[in-house]
């Protein structure tokens, strides 16, 4: 089957950079999706992780009626830059404070609030919201690029040279407030993941700050003896080497960043479905599979023709273009 690209395709153009203040609590899924949105878009970023003060980070956003009086004024102190993104409730809310003439303020997420209140929102379809100044993307936005996956894929393709072949890097993620990934999900994903190993297929895996050291401690238990390789957070981050290495990707299907990254490489990704329910990120989820992007894993490893499903290059030239920048 001929591969189709599913990327969608950003003008080429000579691109002027632009300073741009990036605002959001420090997450690694917010602060990727800001990064990511920031380089597609030719903006130089300047982080400012937001803390809040007390009581206002016992209150929620909605009745912020000062954002000043939550996170401080050092923010909204002069001068500020032509653009800010406010990536999550939170960071929504403080950018379209600092919004006034000669600062357009952009969003990244559903903002859980007027949606007139910002230059441009850059949404997942998942989210379920449209208007003139809304940019509609499939996945989350992210800094997984082709060009960062081959500089990856030359660093880390000999620390991995030893793992059998076909190789399959696994990602996870950790409970949240919808999803469950407890001992008992672990011991399932571990008895699945070592019959595909039996199979001949080599394996990397790397835990993320989220997930419980129970789980880590099970799913090692299981698939170091087998010759799995598991980071431990020492050394190097290994992430993007392991989705450039793949030959095949299994996530957890509680991060909608993680799946994100995953499906804009070219090879086949699998979802490790958890226990629990969110509607947003269900849906999600769903979509992909619609699209044919992503299978639910059930220890059998298929491969499968696929290309990258990547919208993040083109919102960032699309927001650019609607910021007149």
């Amino acid at each position: 089957m001929r591969r189709v690209d599913v990327a969608r395709r950003a003008p080429q153009s000579r691109v002027i950079m632009v300073d741009a203040r990036i605002i959001c609590t420090d997450l690694a899924g917010l602060r990727s999706q800001a990064l990511g949105l920031a380089e597609a878009a030719g903006l130089t970023p300047d982080f400012r992780p937001l803390r809040f003060r007390a009581p206002w980070r016992h209150i929620p956003t909605n009745f912020w009626f000062n954002p000043r009086w939550a996170v401080g004024a050092q923010l909204f102190a002069s001068p500020l830059p032509p653009v800010v993104i406010g990536a999550g409730g939170a960071g929504a809310r403080v950018a379209a404070a600092l919004r006034g003439p000669g600062v357009k303020a952009v969003a990244i997420q559903h903002p859980r609030m007027a949606l007139s209140r910002f230059d441009a929102i850059l949404a997942g379809r998942h989210d379920g919201i449209e208007g003139p100044n809304v940019i509609v993307t499939r996945t989350a936005l992210h800094r997984v690029t082709q060009a960062r996956l081959a500089a990856q894929k030359e660093l880390w393709a000999p620390r991995f040279a030893h793992l059998p072949r076909p190789l399959v890097a696994v990602l996870l993620g950790g409970s949240n407030g919808r999803y469950r990934f407890e001992a008992g999900e672990a011991s399932i994903l571990a008895a699945q993941l070592a019959g595909m190993m039996r199979q001949g297929a080599g394996l990397m895996l790397t835990p993320s700050r989220r997930t419980a050291p129970e789980v880590v401690a099970i799913l090692r238990a299981a698939l170091e003896p087998l010759g799995a390789w598991i980071w431990d957070f020492t050394g190097d981050n290994p992430y993007f080497g392991m989705l450039a290495c793949a030959d095949a990707v299994i996530v957890t299907a509680d991060s909608v960043s993680m799946v994100s990254e995953a499906v804009a490489t070219a090879v086949p990704v699998f979802l490790a479905r958890l226990p629990g329910k969110s509607s947003r990120i269900g849906a999600f989820m769903d979509a992909l599979a619609d699209d044919g992007r992503v299978r639910d894993f059930a220890g059998v490893l298929e491969l499968w023709d696929t290309a990258p499903l990547d919208d993040t290059e083109w919102a960032g030239q699309e927001l650019r273009r609607r910021l007149g920048l």
